[in-house]
């Protein structure tokens, strides 16, 4: 048997990793800034990560959710006030893709309508109902189709007011910073007016902070920047550090039954160790602090660059578009400079996604190697 093949795969093959370091197989070193699409939020095997899962692994590494998991609702309470979204409840999962599938569910569920509106250059995951939110065709099977979704374009009030006005939709999805489509974000007042006519239509705002969550913007949540509160906030990537795991937070106003969602392996005792790991290291070590500060550091670093058109984004969830398309440089930053950065459906556009406790030496580093890949 051999591996299904749907990735382009550079020729690189890590074996063992520290904060951002990372070395192959040859021994060779490379430098991480992009976290495996911001996965890496507090860095490769963290001692107190490590520590957690090990230590959780010699008691217990698994049982469903028909038994009680104190782990589950410690990480609850943590990630509330931590979050400052105590008037919400976790409901766990195993990734961003299951976490967007299980708001538009429980968006459905709760107003008993099915349309979605979602935004140009969304992404929100490759399941049925995300990936028809997904602004992709090539993504997108017939059976995914099947689905009713509206594309508008970020800030523009006029389609958005008469989209809604129709009064046919359970949900509005939205990335408070955009990840894949290139970091473009909604305005301040284009947020804020979603969130009221969502309110008056009795359609639910979901926020998917799937990549921009966890710290990675410089505040706990990228909405928080707009001064709105979501019915239903979409988690993973940062949350588990490379432990495969995500969530939702739904507001107090929903209720719940049994059976009303479910999952075998989302919340397993090994998921909130590293959840929980995740949690105690950005508070200990004011990582979301740090993101935000780096992060300006960043921008200020990018401005002496005359081949950079644009920085966008905020915290340590940025992107440097040129005005060329990025593919050779990216690949001259991982065979030359030894540098792993990503790509968006912009294809002008550099991504930069490090563990949140990178520091200014090593944005240095990775602008003097950007400047010899130019």
């Amino acid at each position: 048997m051999k591996l299904f093949d749907v990735y382009p795969l550079y020729d690189v093959t890590p074996v063992k990793a520290k904060g951002i370091e990372v070395w192959d197989d040859k021994g060779e070193k490379y430098l991480d800034y992009y976290g495996g699409h911001a996965v890496i939020s507090i860095g490769h095997t963290h001692p107190h990560y490590v520590k957690r899962i090990k230590d959780q692994l010699d008691q217990m590494a698994f049982y469903s959710n028909s038994v009680q998991n104190p782990l589950q609702e410690g990480l609850a309470q943590k990630l509330g006030a931590m979050s400052d979204c105590e008037n919400y409840d976790l409901f766990m999962c195993n990734s961003g893709a299951e976490a967007n599938e299980n708001a538009l569910k429980m968006a459905s569920f709760h107003t008993g309508k099915s349309k979605v509106i979602a935004f140009t250059n969304s992404f929100h995951g490759r399941t049925s109902a995300a990936v028809a939110a997904t602004d992709n065709p090539s993504i997108n099977a017939p059976i995914n189709k099947q689905q009713k979704v509206t594309f508008l374009a970020l800030n523009d009030f006029d389609a958005f007011e008469k989209a809604i006005e129709g009064d046919t939709y359970c949900a509005v999805i939205l990335e408070a910073i955009q990840g894949v489509g290139g970091l473009d974000e909604p305005t301040t007042e284009f947020f804020q007016f979603i969130a009221k006519k969502c309110n008056d239509h009795n359609v639910v705002l979901i926020a998917d902070e799937v990549q921009s969550g966890y710290g990675r913007s410089g505040k706990f949540f990228a909405f928080q920047y707009h001064g709105i509160e979501p019915d239903i906030i979409s988690i993973a990537k940062g949350m588990g550090n490379g432990f495969p795991v995500g969530g939702i937070l739904i507001h107090e106003k929903f209720k719940s039954s049994y059976g009303l969602l479910g999952t075998t392996f989302g919340g397993n005792h090994l998921a909130c160790a590293a959840s929980l790991a995740v949690l105690e290291v950005l508070k200990d070590e004011n990582l979301i602090e740090n993101a935000e500060t780096l992060g300006a550091y960043f921008k200020e670093k990018a401005s002496g660059i005359p081949e950079i058109k644009k920085v966008k984004g905020r915290g340590l969830m940025i992107g440097l578009e040129f005005d060329f398309e990025v593919a050779g440089l990216r690949k001259k930053m991982i065979v030359e400079q030894h540098m792993f950065t990503g790509s968006a459906k912009n294809k002008k556009l550099l991504r930069f996604l490090p563990a949140l406790n990178i520091t200014k030496n090593d944005i240095d580093l990775f602008f003097e190697a950007l400047k010899k890949a130019l």
